[in-house]
């Protein structure tokens, strides 16, 4: 079994545990091969067969290349995903010292699944903005070792804890970093003088002005399973889409032009200037096809892979999923679909994915929530309306999605990543 691309993409996320870190090492690899950097606030001279990225606030990221077909003739082959995992995020003031143990407040990010988050050796990673030299500075930081723990409460304080304990988000999440404080420590203090520690220039505590920081498990993604069947890990949702479709992005030949999208704020509705509701990819597009009329031509034969992961059914939890619609882990990416539009599925695009997967000899599946549930969000649908053009919603099969760890199959990123290199190299995808 090939675990090459596996042990690439498993490298890039546990060198991303935040969408600064994830938007960080996909600008490395563009950067790496060739791309150029555009500043959205430059003036742009984009020339034929170009290739260039832009970024914004450091957290989402869209590259193009121009390929040799013309893209106003033969559009676009887009693919999007999204940085960003519920996560615990630090509040601006969150200093509590409790009992002597110095916690810090944090707000739940996302849908996160709260349970999985006690017990574990946590660090922090995210951004710090600094005034520093008369103006401000971003500093991207991870602390890499474990600094803090969130502690269970014993079974024997709580003997109907296994029957379903209640966790509330305000009181029994605060992480625990220090024991005995002294007086008047503040988070910002402890921050500026463990960013010393660690190698950066002495700061002052009235340098910090803001941060954006997230506690993460510091467990690295491994391979599992007696056969090594099961990748597990930390953010795979979404992470794993992200790199899995830059390194299709910059592996396929480049004949179709080509775009790669990674939002962030998806988790909590994409409603920002860096999520999929924004205008972040059609100002890109705006600027590279400035005549409406010929992009209008390009949209119209555009389309975009949404992806992002899928709900794999549950050996322990069958009865969880609709009958038939069970996608099993190592058995293929999953075309996704929803009656009332939660995933922008069309059997047009899932037509197109189908003969793609049959065309490199991948298996496929298909997944639609059970009558009495509904499904969960993607950027997909946003941006089909947005955009105007056709979208498949596809992803990998996954358990425990939104837990603090979760688990994929090693042998599905090289079947998405077989799908995702040919859908990008395929001139014609009209029905």
């Amino acid at each position: 079994m090939p675990f090459s691309l596996c042990q690439k993409i498993m490298s890039w996320i546990d060198a991303s545990p935040t969408p600064y870190h994830a938007v960080d090492v996909a600008r490395g690899e563009l950067l790496s091969h060739g791309y150029q950097e555009l500043n959205e606030g430059d003036a742009w001279a984009l020339q034929p067969g170009g290739r260039y990225f832009i970024t914004r606030r450091d957290a989402s990221i869209v590259a193009f290349r121009h390929g040799r077909s013309n893209p106003v003739e033969n559009g676009l082959r887009i693919i999007g995903a999204h940085t960003d995992s519920p996560v615990l995020k630090v509040k601006p003031k969150p200093e509590k010292v409790s009992q002597g143990y110095f916690q810090v407040g944090v707000e739940v990010y996302g849908g996160a699944l709260l349970s999985p988050w006690f017990d574990r050796d946590l660090s922090l990673a995210g951004r710090v903005t600094l005034k520093q030299d008369g103006g401000l500075r971003n500093l991207l930081i991870d602390f890499r070792r474990p600094i803090a723990i969130i502690p269970s409460l014993a079974i024997h304080l709580d003997r109907t804890a296994n029957e379903g304990r209640a966790i509330n988000a305000q009181e029994h999440m605060r992480p625990v970093l220090l024991q005995n404080p002294e007086p008047g420590l503040t988070f910002k203090g402890l921050l500026a003088r463990e960013l010393g520690k660690m190698g950066v220039a002495e700061i002052g505590e009235d340098q910090i002005l803001d941060f954006d920081l997230s506690f993460y498990d510091t467990h690295k993604a491994a391979l599992v399973g007696i056969e090594q069947e099961f990748v597990a890990s930390a953010r795979l949702d979404n992470l794993l889409s992200c790199f899995v479709g830059l390194n299709a992005f910059l592996s396929s030949a480049g004949e179709q032009s080509a775009v790669l999208a990674l939002f962030d704020h998806e988790e909590v509705g994409s409603q920002s200037n860096i999520g999929a509701q924004g205008n972040l990819l059609l100002s890109f597009l705006e600027r590279f096809v400035p005549e409406a009329e010929a992009r209008y031509r390009m949209l119209h034969k555009s389309m975009l892979l949404s992806v992002d992961n899928a709900h794999g059914i549950h050996p322990n939890y069958p009865q969880k999923h609709d009958e038939g619609h069970g996608p099993k882990l190592n058995a293929g990416p999953v075309i996704k679909y929803d009656a009332n539009q939660g995933y922008a599925t069309s059997t047009e695009t899932a037509a197109i994915v189908k003969l793609l997967a049959e065309r490199c000899g991948v298996p496929y599946q298909v997944f639609v929530t059970r009558a009495d549930m509904r499904c969960g969000s993607t950027i997909g649908p946003m941006s089909s309306a947005k955009m105007g053009m056709r979208t498949v919603d596809i992803g990998l099969p996954t358990f425990a999605m939104h837990s603090v760890r979760e688990l994929g199959g090693s042998q599905d990123m090289n079947h998405l990543s077989a799908i995702l290199e040919r859908y990008l190299e395929t001139g014609d995808l009209s029905l």
